[in-house]
């Protein structure tokens, strides 16, 4: 192999062990695979943590992690894989937040790791070991990226908003509760 494809090698790997743990954690969510609550459990953990609606949230989450870490790993329409699997991860960042930023405290540093990284791959392109450099990257162009990007950013954000109010709300009804 020339020494030219180190670049697409190590895209290659980061594919791979970025979307392999991306695949388990959305798995977990959706199937209860690997120690997961599945779709249930997500369900109600959602629920807890201020996502409305909550089985909805659940799905998107697992389907943002899955299915984005599926794409990584095998280098198809990297831009949308890349910004899904972001996406995801900033809601999980929304609630490690307060707990700091180092993961042994409870913090956002694993999945803001993982949301960044997915978001630099979907940035970067896949390399040429995938399946968007065999298809002549039909799914990884300049539009695509944008597009991708610009969606999941904004969707992002309505959901970390949304849970943020629910979160505040919550805390301020249990103030009223403790005052009376």
């Amino acid at each position: 192999m020339p020494f030219s494809h180190r670049k697409d090698l190590g895209l290659l790997a980061l594919r791979l062990g970025t979307g392999g743990v991306l695949i388990a954690h959305g798995a977990q969510k959706l199937f209860g695979w690997f120690g997961g609550g599945g779709l249930e459990g997500t369900t109600k953990a959602m629920e807890h943590m201020g996502f409305a609606p909550a089985r909805p949230s659940a799905i998107a989450a697992g389907l943002g992690e899955a299915g984005g870490g599926a794409l990584l790993v095998l280098g198809l329409a990297t831009p949308a894989a890349g910004a899904a699997a972001a996406g995801a991860m900033a809601g999980a960042v929304s609630v490690h937040a307060p707990a700091g930023f180092f993961a042994q405290g409870g913090g956002f540093e694993y999945p803001a790791f993982l949301g960044f990284v997915a978001a630099g791959l979907g940035l970067a392109g896949p390399g040429e070991f995938s399946l968007d450099h065999f298809t002549r990257h039909r799914l990884d162009r300049p539009a695509v990226l944008l597009l991708a990007f610009a969606v999941s950013a904004a969707a992002a954000t309505v959901v970390v908003t949304r849970r943020n109010a629910a979160v505040a709300a919550a805390a301020a009804d249990e103030g009223t509760d403790d005052g009376a």
